[in-house]
């Protein structure tokens, strides 16, 4: 039986981790949570912010994600489209979620995101 989500995986470009870091935790305010060795030497990186778990990993075919995206809550969702614009992130909104705020952006390697909050 599923029980939950545990994490999304977003593809990235070899050599970006750095780029990654300063996106994630810098911009987004996510925290980086170290990779098992195991698994450290793929590359990539992983983040956590609440309940939600990211994980980046590298793939040398990269191509972004222009659909596929993970859907993120955040609080103060304004502000947040603001701190966003302000790194030079863009930031396109959509009001067609009912009972939902929302806007779409994309990471420094091109994958979408979409950052919404209930508004009920």
């Amino acid at each position: 039986m599923i029980t939950g989500l545990d994490h999304i995986q977003l593809a990235a470009p070899p050599g970006t981790e750095d780029t990654l870091r300063a996106y994630y935790a810098g911009t987004l305010g996510m925290t980086e949570v170290p990779k098992p060795p195991s698994l450290a030497t793929r590359g990539g990186c992983w983040f956590e912010a609440g309940t939600a778990r990211l994980h980046l990993g590298i793939d040398a075919g990269y191509h972004p994600a222009k659909k596929a995206h993970p859907g993120v809550r955040v609080t103060g969702i304004d502000a947040f489209a603001a701190r966003l614009t302000a790194a030079g992130a863009p930031v396109t909104w959509d009001d067609n979620l009912p009972g939902h705020r929302r806007f779409y952006s994309t990471d420094p390697v091109g994958n979408r995101l979409e950052f919404l909050e209930a508004t009920g």
